[in-house]
């Protein structure tokens, strides 16, 4: 049995095929759309059906675009989403396919500080996943969310 490789368009054979994107491609016909570089199957980002290299390709061309940005001493430009001020390569902490201090990466409901790479994200902004992001964005229903099953009113209790 063989596939069609989407890059080379030449038959794929089952020992030589690599599976991605939902597709077989030889192991060498897997490479960025920008830089070319080979990917390994699921070790990279996708856009349009397309494979890119998460760095620097995927988020050069297609990551969120922040306030004008400014240079750094090594080269890099970035400024903190929580404070606005630049983050040099020794404090930074990157999460949201952007560089932060790491005190200012915070949950946006709690401000618990949080750890890149283990906090829920909503529209672009870092959430800690218990409570927060299941409060404001989970199902809502018995025990979650709204409802308040777990919220108990102060009962007052009256002495004679």
């Amino acid at each position: 049995m063989s596939w069609t490789c989407p890059r080379c368009q030449q038959p794929v054979f089952f020992a030589e095929k690599v599976s991605s994107l939902g597709k077989n491609w030889h192991r060498f016909c897997l490479k960025c759309e920008r830089c070319h570089s080979i990917l390994s199957p699921g070790g990279h980002a996708e856009h349009n059906g397309r494979p890119y290299c998460h760095k620097p390709c995927y988020g050069a061309l297609f990551g969120p675009r922040g306030p004008p940005h400014m240079k750094t001493f090594t080269g890099e430009t970035s400024l903190c989403p929580g404070c606005g001020e630049p983050v040099y390569f020794a404090e930074k902490v990157m999460s949201l396919g952007r560089n932060w201090h790491r005190p200012c990466l915070r949950c946006q409901r709690c401000h618990k500080t949080l750890t890149a790479g283990s906090h829920a994200e909503h529209d672009g902004v870092p959430y800690c996943h218990v409570p927060c992001y299941g409060y404001l964005f989970g199902p809502k229903g018995v025990n979650i969310g709204d409802v308040g099953c777990y919220i108990y009113d102060p009962v007052k209790i009256k002495f004679k």
